[in-house]
């Protein structure tokens, strides 16, 4: 049986997007983990989607790495008046005990990224797309 993922650029769907992403790299991890998504399907990608793909799964390895033996990562999305929130948060260590390695790929895109620790424990990343990012996508 033949499986056929979603090619980001035919992706308009964050949701969609981030699924598709995330299913690839847990397949390979070898520690069980169990993903919970909170995205509405009606939040577009907001930024170019193969950059977007770039920066989910660096962050994802990240946070896999923080989680050898397993746990849980939580996917969240929502807008705001200054653009798109998309934070990943995982059962990990703390944040101060981690290496938060920033992806380039964010600069390029005008997101900022934001570490925070989880109050059930872990740690969180929120990536911030700002609203810019949706115009320039459009422009391309």
């Amino acid at each position: 049986m033949s499986t056929r993922w979603i090619k980001p650029g035919e992706c308009k769907s964050l949701a969609v997007l981030v699924e598709t992403v995330i299913g690839q790299i847990l397949l390979q991890h070898e520690a069980p983990i169990c993903l919970e998504l909170d995205i509405d399907t009606d939040i577009d990608v907001p930024a170019n989607a193969e950059q977007v793909v770039q920066l989910l799964s660096s962050l994802v390895t990240q946070s896999l790495e923080e989680m050898e033996g397993g746990g849980d990562l939580t996917v969240t999305a929502v807008c705001t008046s200054s653009g798109v929130e998309l934070e990943l948060a995982d059962t990990g260590s703390a944040v101060e005990d981690r290496s938060k390695r920033l992806p380039m790929i964010a600069a390029s895109m005008g997101a900022s990224l934001s570490w925070q620790n989880c109050p059930q424990g872990g740690g969180a990343v929120t990536i911030i797309f700002p609203r810019q990012s949706q115009n320039r996508r459009a422009a391309a």
